[in-house]
C-alpha cells in the first residue's frame, strides 16, 4: 500500500494554533480570560509542530522524490516556507518557559527562512511562470515569514532586528499584492481546490500590525490602526467570497484563512491593552468571538476528515 507522505502545507496548522493562543493569552490579560486556555493551545502548537517536523524530515529521506517534486511546483513549493517560520515561531511558544530555548528557535527558524526566502524568490525572479499559477501562496516565502520573525525578535527582546525583518516582509506584500490582485482580476478564476487559499489574502495587513506592535511598545498611531482597517477590509470581502471559496468542501486548506484570522484579533486586543480606544475597542470583542468560531469549525472539519481517513492527498506518485 502506498504511503502518503505530510505536505509542507500543513504548516499553516501550527501558524493558526499558536495564533489563536497568542489571541487567548492577550485576551487573558485584557478581559481576565483563563490563562490556562492559551498556554495549553501553545502547547497542542508545539506538539503538533514537532510531529509535522518529524514527518517533513522523514518525507525527505524515504520519499524523496515527491519531496523534490513539492519543492519544484509552483504553487506548493512556496508553502515549504511555513516549515523555517512555524519554527521561529516556537520562539513565542516558549518565551514565557524559557528566553535560551525561544532564541535558539529564532535563529533556526530565522537563519532557515531567510535562505529558503531568497532561494525561492530569486527562482521566481527568473521568469518562466504561468500566470495562472499566481496565487496568495507566493505571500508565504518572502511575506508571512519576514513578519512572523520580526514577532518573535521583538517578543524576544531584539527589535532592530525585528525592524529589518517587518521591512523586508512590508515590501515584499506591497510589491506582490498588485500580481495577485492583477492575476485575480484578469486570468481565469481559481480552480476549486485553490479557493481556500485566498484566505492568506487577510494575513498580510494583519501580520503587520502584530509585528510592528511586537517591535514598538508605544501607543500604536493612526498609520498602525488604519492598517487594521485595511485588514478588517480584506475579511470583509472574503465573507463575501465564501459561497464561491466553499465550492470546494473541507479540506486542510482551509488552515490559510487561520493565522489571518488570529492575526487581526490578536492585533485588536493587543491595540485596545495599549490604551487604543473607539472602533476598534468596539469590534475587537466581535472579532475575538467571531476567530474562535472560525478556528473551531476549522479544527470540527480536520478532526472529522483525520476520523474518514483523508486528511491526506493522495499519493501523487
Amino acid at each position: 500500500m502506498a504511503i502518503r507522505s505530510v505536505p509542507a502545507s500543513f504548516f499553516g496548522m501550527v501558524l493558526g494554533m499558536v495564533g489563536l493562543g497568542a489571541d487567548w493569552r492577550w485576551a487573558s490579560h485584557l478581559w481576565n480570560m483563563p490563562p490556562i486556555i492559551g498556554e495549553a493551545i501553545m502547547a497542542a502548537g508545539f506538539i503538533v509542530w514537532a510531529l509535522l517536523i518529524a514527518a517533513y524530515l522523514l518525507k525527505w529521506v524515504t520519499d524523496r522524490r515527491e519531496a523534490v517534486a513539492e519543492a519544484m511546483h509552483p504553487v506548493q513549493c512556496c508553502f515549504i516556507g511555513l516549515a523555517p517560520a512555524s519554527t521561529a515561531l516556537m520562539g513565542v511558544v516558549l518565551a514565557p518557559y524559557s528566553h535560551v530555548g525561544a532564541m535558539a528557535f529564532l535563529w533556526i527558524g530565522g537563519i532557515a527562512h531567510v535562505l529558503f526566502s531568497v532561494w525561492r524568490l530569486g527562482g521566481m525572479l527568473q521568469g518562466d511562470r504561468e500566470m495562472t499559477t499566481v496565487t496568495p501562496v507566493i505571500y508565504l516565502p518572502s511575506v508571512a515569514g519576514n513578519f512572523i520573525v520580526a514577532i518573535v525578535a521583538g517578543a524576544l527582546g531584539h527589535p532592530s532586528y525585528g525592524i529589518l525583518f517587518l521591512g523586508a516582509g512590508g515590501f515584499a506584500w506591497l510589491a506582490l499584492e498588485s500580481v495577485i490582485v492583477n492575476r485575480m482580476f484578469h486570468a481565469v478564476p481559481l480552480p476549486v481546490p485553490l479557493r481556500p487559499t485566498l484566505g492568506i489574502q487577510l494575513a498580510p495587513p494583519v501580520v503587520a500590525v502584530t509585528a510592528w506592535l511586537a517591535i514598538d511598545p508605544g501607543m500604536p498611531g493612526p498609520f498602525v490602526q488604519a492598517m487594521w482597517g485595511y485588514g478588517l477590509f480584506q475579511l470583509l470581502v472574503l465573507i463575501r467570497l465564501l459561497p464561491w471559496i466553499t465550492k470546494q468542501p473541507f479540506a486542510p486548506s482551509y488552515w490559510a484563512f487561520s493565522f489571518g484570522l488570529t492575526a487581526i484579533s490578536a492585533g485588536a486586543i493587543q491595540m485596545v491593552s495599549r490604551g487604543v480606544t473607539g472602533a476598534i475597542a468596539v469590534i475587537a470583542p466581535m472579532i475575538f468571538a467571531l476567530t474562535n468560531i472560525a478556528m473551531a469549525l476549522i479544527v470540527v472539519g480536520t478532526v472529522v476528515r483525520i476520523a474518514q481517513g483523508k486528511l491526506l492527498p493522495p499519493k501523487t506518485a
